[in-house]
């Protein structure tokens, strides 16, 4: 019986160079999964971005089994495995501890647990697991919520938010790119805690907007006005909006009017 209940039944092809690295730490006695945004989009028929694996090994453990390994981020259990010059990042299954900042856990707990690990993702449809052992490890019904096109926060949302507050822009930015909807719970999360993206860097917030901006989907800016997200981030499109155009020839406020042209 699986460890996990895994769907033995759903299959995913895994580039070489993954499987080669899962195979590695399931030989040596250790649990590995791909994770996260490459299961989703694998899934979805999109072209992942890159693919990561979350393991038990500890980071230590994991340098001893390949030739070729950098220190990404060892501190929250991340080695960057090398394989042909491509890096994959290999992670520990971890819990990350209170969070007070909005940004960083204060502690970082590793575990031999992969759901553990998988609690602290932010949204069910990031918080699925897969090798060809287990199948597909889903806790958190991310398969329904693919299914129902629902951006939908693992546990309760207000705790997910507050531990990074870019998540707010994230589930935004995510309903933009794969035409989602949000949960109605999430969404009531958002427009609680959109505030708190005061304490997001500059530089984290212009990477989401970009993704948001450039996606299929640009009028979703208007759903990050409408739950006080922009008034925090880009209270120039808030005036925008606010801009009535009374003229013969327009029908849309000046915020509107962007995004139909953005649109086209």
């Amino acid at each position: 019986m699986s460890k996990y209940n895994g769907n033995r039944e759903f299959k995913i092809n895994i580039p070489g160079s993954v499987k080669l690295i899962i195979d590695v730490l399931e030989n040596n006695g250790y649990e590995a999964f791909a994770v996260g945004g490459c299961v989703r989009d694998t899934i979805l028929d999109r072209e992942p971005q890159d693919w990561d694996i979350t393991t038990s090994a500890l980071p230590e453990q994991v340098k001893e089994l390949f030739n070729r390994t950098l220190d990404t981020g060892i501190q929250h259990g991340t080695v960057t495995v090398m394989i042909k010059y491509v890096g994959y990042e290999v992670t520990t299954y971890r819990i990350d501890g209170e969070y007070n900042d909005s940004r960083h856990p204060e502690s970082v707990e590793f575990t031999s647990n992969l759901i553990e690990d998988l609690k602290r993702r932010d949204f069910t449809i990031n918080a699925m697991a897969y090798n060809e052992r287990e199948g597909l490890v889903d806790a958190f019904d991310g398969i329904n919520d693919i299914n129902n096109k629902i951006i939908r926060c693992v546990g309760e949302p207000e705790e997910r938010f507050g531990e990074d507050a870019l998540r707010i822009l994230r589930a935004v930015r995510f309903s933009a790119q794969l035409g989602f909807d949000i949960d109605e719970k999430t969404m009531e999360a958002i427009k609680k805690l959109a505030p708190t993206l005061e304490n997001i860097s500059a530089e984290r917030i212009k990477t989401e907007l970009e993704k948001l901006i450039i996606s299929k989907n640009p009028c979703k800016l208007i759903t990050a006005y409408n739950a006080g997200i922009t008034k925090v981030i880009l209270p120039e499109f808030d005036a925008m909006m606010e801009c009535e155009q009374n003229t013969p020839y327009h029908m849309y406020n000046v915020g509107e009017h962007t995004i139909k042209v953005m649109e086209n």
